[in-house]
């Protein structure tokens, strides 16, 4: 499992695009940046919708105050869901919506869950990272139901 002092494995991840969806390396996205980045199980889903996500949006221009270059979030959707979960909870400009369609980053990070018996296959854990020049500052990962640990609140303090 990754943690606090490594770099971030290269991975590719599919964002959503006006020409539709383009693939996005992690290069693309940490190198030279100070980058927040949280994981969650899936787009949609309770917490992840109404608790993870909007945390981040709202307080967007309160991280990026701080220095971070970007926000963004992942999760275990095609790049189809991320970019109709963008438009729906209106964070288009605030977060930057990396689908890791079939669990390759997730998997490669150690962060991965399965949720096979709850109908929902290998999925992401929720985390959260600071993460600047893709190495890892600050890794925060939740053990329980909720975002206490890995919600915009704490990472405000990290920052």
């Amino acid at each position: 499992m990754i943690k606090v002092g490594d770099k971030l494995p290269s991975a590719t991840f599919t964002v959503m695009t006006a020409d539709g969806p383009k693939p996005k390396t992690t290069d693309d996205i940490f190198k030279g940046k100070k980058v927040v980045l949280f994981g969650l199980p899936g787009a949609f889903t309770p917490t992840c919708h109404k608790n993870h996500l909007p945390g981040y949006r709202d307080q967007a221009a309160a991280l990026k105050a701080k220095g971070v270059d970007t926000i963004a979030v992942t999760s275990v959707n095609d790049a189809f869901v991320m970019g109709a979960w963008s438009d729906a909870t209106s964070s288009a400009g605030k977060v930057e919506f990396l689908a890791d369609g079939s669990a390759a980053f997730a998997k490669a990070i150690g962060l991965h869950l399965d949720l096979t018996e709850r109908g929902m296959g290998v999925r992401s854990k929720r985390y959260s990272m600071l993460v600047q020049d893709g190495v890892v500052k600050t890794l925060n990962i939740e053990e329980a139901q909720g975002t206490a640990e890995s919600g915009v609140e704490k990472m405000l303090t990290q920052v």
